[in-house]
């Protein structure tokens, strides 16, 4: 057979070419290869919990694994065991009473959540609103889906909290969904019950399907909120959380997502023609974690607090300004005025400190006056880091 002569060539859907790289896919192979010259770099830039989750958790997954009868496809909508400890999960700690087999979605992990959800609700074409500065993947699901995507500003000035009176001015018939995130992600902005009950009746008004990613409320916070407590919100909003950061388990990928019945069927058949049911085995792990008492959550916050408090020397060093108010897994500051800009300041700290801390930009063009810190990594590291930015300026 003779080899043809007509070069092979072919392009990718457009989907793909709407679409990068994930920011810290690139920079962490740019870390590895810093690493692998021996120059020990320090990160700070994401949000991944180092500390191990409760050791009966572990131990349910190591017992349950090892049992013969846990290694079979599992149901798409979850075990009705998992689906049972979320929803008692949600009234001892949100005081949110869910119905576990019509009202609760096990998801594996948040990601794949905004996935399902966009592509159950969204049409090409279809209006989206999508925090400025917020969580990257939003906006590059959105594009995905093909949908059309509408930005609004989170600003310092407003406390990081939607701009109602911008919201207004948009061309709200063509808007079917509406992503938020409080405790807000990068700014570490509270929820609370008044910012909820606004979006609720936003939502209600102009046919808007709202959407809380919630996987912060248990960091350096003691009250943790649901949207779905506000009085309307099932009839029109979506809520996913996860046992990402609550309970140390980011790997595992094990979240969930609640709402009235009938948004959860729509997104179980996206979602069912997609994935599978997650390993049993990690379910029955869940379960365990979800029922940790107030010690759990104490002792993951003394962690965190003590390395807060470290957080904000650091910011100190760089001449950072930030609210000591913050809540979540970060610290978000403002850069000097007389900086350039956040990535220039980030990329000098990697390489004359050795310290990767997250620039602003990121999460849109309202982060490009500020850094990101994450509190994922141990006291001595981040006292380290401290020294070696403090030398840096010298």
């Amino acid at each position: 057979m003779q080899n043809s002569t007509v070069p092979f060539d072919i392009q990718p859907a457009n989907r793909v070419n709407s679409v990068s790289e994930y920011y810290f896919s690139r920079k962490l192979r740019e870390i590895a290869d810093l690493n692998a010259q021996g120059l020990d770099i320090i990160s700070l830039g994401i949000g991944g919990p180092d500390r191990p989750p409760h050791a009966d958790t572990i131990e349910a997954l190591c017992s349950e694994s090892r049992r013969p009868d846990t290694h079979s496809y599992q149901p798409y909508v979850g075990i009705p065991e998992l689906r049972q400890a979320f929803a008692d999960w949600y009234a001892r700690w949100y005081g949110v009473v869910l119905d576990p087999q019509r009202e609760i979605q096990p998801l594996i992990g948040s990601k794949e959540g905004i996935l399902h959800i966009s592509l159950a609700f969204l049409n090409a074409g279809d209006g989206v609103l999508v925090p400025n500065p917020g969580y990257p993947t939003y906006t590059s699901v959105s594009r995905l889906a093909e949908a059309e995507i509408f930005t609004y500003d989170l600003d310092e000035s407003h406390g990081w909290q939607p701009d109602f009176d911008q919201l207004e001015s948009l061309p709200l018939d063509r808007i079917k969904l509406m992503w938020v995130n409080y405790p807000h992600m990068p700014t570490g902005t509270n929820a609370s019950v008044e910012l909820f009950t606004r979006l609720v009746e936003f939502g209600r008004r102009h046919g808007i399907v709202i959407v809380n990613d919630n996987p912060y409320s248990f960091i350096l916070n003691d009250q943790p909120l649901s949207l779905l407590s506000i009085p309307g919100a099932r009839e029109c909003c979506i809520e996913m959380n996860s046992l990402s950061k609550s309970h140390n388990m980011a790997g595992w990928r094990i979240g969930m997502l609640a709402s009235n019945p009938r948004f959860v069927e729509w997104i179980l058949r996206v979602k069912s023609n997609i994935d599978s049911g997650m390993f049993r085995p990690l379910q029955s792990a869940a379960i365990k974690a979800l029922s940790c008492g107030p010690e759990w959550y104490a002792e993951v916050n003394r962690v965190y607090r003590s390395r807060r408090a470290i957080a904000e020397q650091i910011m100190q060093s760089l001449g950072c300004r930030y609210d000591p108010s913050q809540v979540g897994l970060f610290l978000w500051g403002r850069i000097p005025d007389e900086a350039r800009d956040a990535e220039s300041m980030a990329d000098r700290v990697l390489h004359e400190a050795r310290v990767f801390i997250t620039p602003g930009f990121i999460f849109g063009s309202q982060g490009n006056r500020y850094l990101r810190i994450s509190l994922c990594a141990p006291d001595e590291r981040m006292s380290e880091a401290l020294q070696r930015i403090q030398n840096m300026k010298s």
